[in-house]
C-alpha cells in the first residue's frame, strides 16, 4: 500500500496508512524525497533537483543520474508516488501531506485562536503542530542552512505562541523550564526573555523575575550596545511597583533602563 504521508522534519520518512515507515534507504534518496516534499503536488524542474540533491556538485550524465534516482524511489514507495511531467518530477501528495507544510497550517490556526482570545484551542492546535517535529527541518538536504533555518524561525514563532497560550491559562510554573532552555539557546531574543518574566513573574517568583531583566538589560548593552525594548521596559515597572500601576499599564518612577528607583514622596513621606 502507497504511503500517504511524509515527514521532513528531521530525517526524511515515508509513512504507510497505518503509520509504519517505508525504508527510504540512501542520502541522496533521502535528499530527492526533502526536496519533492517541500513541494508536494507542484513540478520540481530538473535542473533544481540536481542542484540540491547534489548541492552544486552533479554527476557527468546528471539526468540520467536523476531519472535512476526517481526510479529508486518509486520503487520504494509505489509507482504512482512520484510522477513525471514536462520538465521535472513532482510529488503526488497534498500539502497536507507534508509535516511541513501540516506544522505551517496548524500554527497557523493555533496563533489566530490566540488572537481570537482562545488560549486554550491555541495550546491544542500548537502542542500538535510542534509534535510533528522530530530532528532538525530538512535534515537530509546538502545544504539546508537558508530553507532550513526560515523553518527553525517558525518552529520558534510556534513555541512563543505555545507558551503565551499557557501563560494566558495559569501555567506558568509547567513553562518556565522549557522557557528558561529557549531563552539560555536564543538570549538576544527580547520576546522570549519577556515570556519568561511574565512566567516567573505569574509564578510568584518577583525577585528572580528582576534579576533575569538586570541579566537581559546587560547583556544587550554588551553584545548589541542597546537598551531593552519596550515590551520589556513595561514588564520591568510592572514588577517594580506592581501595586502603583496607572490606568496606562506603567509604573509611577519606575526606571525603564534597568536602574534603581528613586525614593518618591507619599503623603508628605520622603
Amino acid at each position: 500500500m502507497d504511503p500517504v504521508r511524509y515527514r521532513i522534519l528531521g530525517t526524511a520518512q515515508a509513512l504507510r496508512p497505518d503509520g509504519s515507515p517505508v525504508p527510504v534507504g540512501g542520502a541522496r534518496l533521502r535528499a530527492l524525497l526533502t526536496v519533492l516534499a517541500l513541494r508536494p503536488g507542484r513540478t520540481v524542474p530538473v535542473r533544481l533537483l540536481v542542484d540540491e540533491v547534489w548541492d552544486g556538485d552533479p554527476p557527468a550524465d546528471a539526468p540520467g543520474a536523476l531519472q535512476a534516482l526517481v526510479g529508486r524511489l518509486r520503487r520504494a514507495l509505489g509507482a504512482d508516488t512520484v510522477a513525471s511531467a514536462e520538465g521535472g518530477y513532482r510529488l503526488t501528495a497534498a500539502p497536507d501531506d507534508v509535516d511541513l507544510h501540516r506544522f505551517e497550517r496548524l500554527t497557523g490556526e493555533g496563533t489566530r485562536a490566540l488572537a481570537d482570545g482562545d488560549p486554550a484551542k491555541a495550546a491544542v492546535v500548537l502542542d500538535d503542530a510542534l509534535a510533528l517535529w522530530h530532528g532538525p527541518a530538512l535534515a537530509d538536504l546538502p545544504d539546508r542552512t537558508a530553507e532550513a533555518a526560515r523553518w527553525e524561525a517558525r518552529r520558534l514563532d510556534a513555541l512563543r505562541a505555545r507558551h503565551t497560550a499557557a501563560l494566558a491559562l495559569g501555567h506558568a510554573e509547567q513553562s518556565l523550564p522549557e522557557l528558561t532552555g529557549l531563552c539560555d539557546a536564543h538570549p538576544l531574543d527580547e520576546p522570549l526573555q519577556a515570556l519568561r518574566l511574565r512566567a516567573l513573574r505569574d509564578a510568584g517568583r518577583t525577585a528572580q523575575a528582576l534579576a533575569a531583566f538586570e541579566d537581559v538589560r546587560q547583556l544587550l548593552a554588551d553584545r548589541l550596545g542597546t537598551d531593552p525594548g519596550p515590551e520589556l521596559r513595561a514588564l520591568y515597572a510592572e514588577l517594580l511597583q506592581p501595586e502603583e500601576l496607572d490606568g496606562d499599564g506603567g509604573a509611577e518612577g519606575a526606571d525603564p533602563w534597568g536602574r534603581p528607583p528613586r525614593s518618591r514622596a507619599h503623603g508628605g513621606r520622603g
